[in-house]
């Protein structure tokens, strides 16, 4: 079963294409960690707002990339940081497009 992990967190930018530039290197590392299988980046200017909705193998791999990115955040100044893990109903997710196999 394929698991959510949600994440937010307060954040002065960048955005848009900067931030796309700036963390180009981060989002190719993510795809090598242990039971990835895809992310959406979320960004919110406006309300100095970013994260992402992730999806991993089971709920093993997405606790330890939790603690792993949580970490990383801090060490960027980032402690506020928002997150939920999820079981997704692959069942219904695929009625509604979604990309998970059940």
């Amino acid at each position: 079963m394929a698991y959510v992990l949600q994440v937010g967190f307060k954040m002065n930018g960048p955005f848009g294409d900067e931030m796309a530039e700036a963390f180009t290197d981060l989002a190719k590392s993510i795809n090598e960690e242990d039971g990835f299988m895809w992310k959406i980046w979320t960004e919110n200017p406006e309300a100095n707002e970013a994260g992402g909705i992730y999806i991993f193998e089971t709920k093993e791999t997405a606790d330890k990339y939790l603690e792993m990115h949580s970490k990383r955040l801090a060490s960027l100044g980032i402690t506020d940081v928002k997150a939920k893990i999820f079981a997704i109903n692959s069942k219904l997710t695929g009625i509604t497009r979604g990309p998970v196999e059940g």
